[in-house]
């Protein structure tokens, strides 16, 4: 079979599942707009493909037998890769759309079962948008160490991908119902509103799918893979269960959400066998000072709702202020962190230009005017997806010259 015919087939399911989708989640008169964004969409996918491939086939990282492509190329990007972006982008819309409206249906409904409408929001409350967040991480520590795809990289990809999310999000969700009714930008992309009925099936749900991940990764490493995992575990559930509730404890929670980003690395690394150096160690300490400095930002927009609900944070304790300034600082210092790392990180620091870019404009932000950094934080959710395609240039790069 040529690529082709497999690239055929992946859009026509793409396709026949994005229609259904979008008929079954769009609202009267958001055909035409859905798919309009699918186009637009398309087409920046279209233009990163054909950087990204022609980059990594210039650098002779992979290549296609001749006798199963075209031979139609943009730059050296054979034509039939284009069919993957374009069979996400047309399916995944409509899916999330679908998720949505289900969502919004089950909640209205006073007669659905204890059970009905958990999975969607369960998807839902596994934040779809940030998974590749912590999946990357893992992913590329293993990837640039052991230098093979192998059974535990695919493992543990999975796991950091969807599983780990569900847990980190969902435990949270189910935590903080009370004060995510105050907060008017819970319900969608931004989280969860788990209704009450769904609370220990989603407790249940996230230890189901989480504790045989915890154990196969751990059977498939030796104590540094231990030690990791249980840190990794550990911080996801005190960051939000009653009695832990790490997230109510100023400059904690920064130090917690950032190890549930920074976390699946070093167990990638730890299950990997990498050798610990002093570049290494400050490539992790920048990351992890990263991960401070977004947590920060993000906890300002929600200063006057979790005041109301009596929710103690960095940005209650610090004020919008000082805790903006503070972001600013850790991203800067993130930034020059990677200037003494070995080349190519270096190049890396140029990434913490467009985060400081984003917050700095609400260096004097105030209490009352808190909640209008969400506009920034929306920009940062897509700012990641940016940096990480720097970083993966990058990561090729460090690739092609220690080969």
């Amino acid at each position: 079979m040529t690529y082709l015919w497999l690239a055929l087939a992946f859009i026509a399911a793409a396709v026949i599942a994005g229609v259904i989708f979008a008929r079954q989640g769009a609202q009267p008169g958001e055909t035409g707009k859905h798919w309009k964004a699918v186009g637009l969409a398309f087409a920046a996918l279209a233009v990163l493909t054909a950087v990204f491939d022609s980059v990594m086939i210039g650098m002779e990282l992979f290549h296609y037998d001749a006798s199963h492509i075209l031979g139609v190329k943009l730059g050296l990007a054979p034509i039939e890769d284009f069919a993957y972006p374009l069979a996400g982008v047309v399916a995944l819309p409509g899916l999330w759309m679908w998720l949505t409206r289900i969502r919004k249906q089950s909640s209205e409904s006073r007669t659905e079962s204890r059970l009905k409408g958990l999975v969607p929001q369960a998807v839902l409350a596994s934040r779809p948008v940030s998974w590749i967040n912590t999946a990357y991480p893992f992913a590329a520590a293993m990837l640039l160490t052991t230098r093979e795809i192998d059974w535990v990289l695919v493992v543990g990809t999975f796991y950091f991908l969807i599983p780990y999310n569900l847990a980190m999000y969902g435990i949270n969700d189910v935590f903080d119902y009370e004060s995510d009714l105050k907060n008017p930008r819970k319900g969608g992309m931004e989280g969860a509103l788990l209704q009450p009925h769904l609370h220990r099936p989603m407790l249940w749900l996230a230890a189901i799918t989480n504790v045989p991940f915890l154990l196969v990764l751990a059977f498939a490493g030796g104590p540094a893979a231990w030690i990791s995992l249980t840190v990794s575990a550990f911080a996801v559930v005190a960051y939000s269960v009653a009695g832990l509730r790490f997230k109510e404890r100023p400059v904690l929670d920064s130090l917690t959400s950032s190890t549930h980003f920074v976390s699946p690395a070093v167990v990638g690394l730890a299950l990997a066998g990498a050798e610990v150096t002093p570049g290494l160690v400050i490539l992790l300490a920048a990351f992890f000072l990263w991960g401070m400095a977004a947590h920060a930002f993000g906890a300002v927009q929600d200063i006057e709702p979790d005041r109301q609900a009596g929710i103690g944070s960095i940005a209650t304790v610090f004020g919008a202020r000082r805790t903006v300034r503070l972001a600013v600082v850790l991203w800067l210092v993130a930034g020059l962190a990677m200037l003494a790392t070995p080349w190519p990180g270096p190049l890396a620091a140029i990434i913490a230009l467009p985060y400081i870019a984003n917050c700095a404009p609400w260096w004097n932000v105030t209490d009352t005017t808190a909640a209008r950094t969400n506009v920034a934080w929306r920009r940062f959710i897509w700012l990641n997806y940016g940096s990480g395609f720097l970083v993966t240039l990058i990561f090729i790069l460090h690739w092609s010259l220690t080969s």
